[in-house]
């Protein structure tokens, strides 16, 4: 007899769906993800990422969500196709979902009671078409096994020690000093910014040396 071998349970690393439903969605989401990569970037042991099947039953396969922006504490920071929760030891620590109309009753229902579930410790959804949210961000924090309502126009993250608040029609995350975590654009526009002043403080030291050197063998 031939021995059987049983088929290896396999997880996808994608449900088919596009990084948000529209161009404002995606920005949103890809702008929120770098700012907080780039703010944990030092620190080894806390994960960013977004848009990323997470798995909270083993072996089953079709239980998953998909998460806009994670953090997770306390985990390597390393790439993943996914994440499986019994794998890792813990479900995300902070969760933002960029909600639509059509993504609403998930949104509100049963991605939030699944994340209560897990232990999402701080859950935050924001609706930047003004679809159907008033107000358009809105933030819970579990306390027990269920969510309590924060309240307020500007919300604060304590896990991150960030606020979260609506600049110029976006959802910006806020530093203690007052600055807005950049987005991949604004980084871009940083450095390109920095390396042009520096060009022209070599063009500039050049011709101040070039001058010396005139004066120097008299005029």
């Amino acid at each position: 007899m031939f021995e059987t071998i049983d088929d290896p349970i396999i997880y996808p690393t994608s449900d088919g769906r596009p990084l948000g439903e529209t161009y404002t969605h995606r920005n949103q989401i890809i702008g929120l993800i770098h700012g907080l990569e780039m703010y944990y970037l030092d620190s080894p042991d806390v994960y960013v990422s977004g848009n990323l099947l997470m798995f909270y039953e083993e072996g089953k396969p079709l239980r998953h969500l998909s998460p806009d922006v994670l953090v997770v504490f306390g985990v390597a920071k390393h790439d993943r196709d996914c994440y499986k929760i019994w794998e890792e030891g813990k479900a995300p620590d902070f969760i933002i979902e960029v909600t639509s109309k059509s993504t609403r009753m998930e949104d509100l229902g049963t991605k939030k009671g699944l994340y209560a579930l897990a232990g999402v410790r701080e859950y935050f959804i924001f609706d930047p078409l003004r679809e159907y949210l008033t107000p358009r961000l809105r933030g819970y924090r579990l306390e027990g096994e269920d969510y309590v309502p924060l309240v307020g126009e500007a919300m604060r993250s304590e896990l991150l020690g960030l606020e979260l608040r609506i600049v110029d029609d976006r959802l910006r995350l806020i530093d203690p000093e007052g600055r807005s975590l950049p987005t991949g654009h604004e980084t871009e526009a940083a450095r390109r910014a920095a390396e042009e002043a520096l060009s022209a403080a070599e063009d500039e030291n050049r011709r101040l040396r070039e001058e010396l050197e005139r004066l120097k063998r008299g005029g």
